[in-house]
């Protein structure tokens, strides 16, 4: 991901950072004893409520990784498919690559939940 360095925008819910740049929009998490990133495979956020998103994580730390999503109100999100571990992209961002696809029932803001043996951390998606 090459070119300029990302943009912020205001379009995260509850502190999370959205970064516009050149290629995909990306969410820095917020993380204890580790560094997390996603990768959105959107045009732009909000999400859609319904569709099936592709993300793709990056996160420091060590052991396997367990992700969920849910709502304040305790809705879950479905988990379609992974996480599953990618050997390597092009996406540079520091730690281990991991790929998921959910399916978010309803609008609002989201929060994902992501922990490793060493290192957890979360991030807020705003979802329409």
């Amino acid at each position: 991901m090459g070119g300029p360095s990302p943009t912020g925008t205001g379009v995260g819910c509850n502190g999370t950072p959205v970064f516009l740049g050149n290629g995909f929009p990306e969410v820095r998490g917020t993380a204890r004893d580790a560094e997390l990133w996603g990768l959105l495979f959107v045009g732009r956020p909000p999400l859609e409520r319904g569709d099936e998103v592709k993300i793709v994580w990056r996160m420091t730390g060590e052991g396997p990784l367990r992700i969920r999503a849910t709502l304040p109100d305790g809705t879950a999100a479905k988990l379609v498919w992974g996480p599953e571990e990618h050997g390597g992209s092009t996406w540079r961002r520091p730690g281990q690559e991991w790929g998921t696809g959910f399916v978010f029932p309803k609008g609002g803001c989201w929060k994902v939940e992501l922990v490793r043996t060493r290192g957890s951390g979360h991030v807020w998606l705003p979802v329409q």
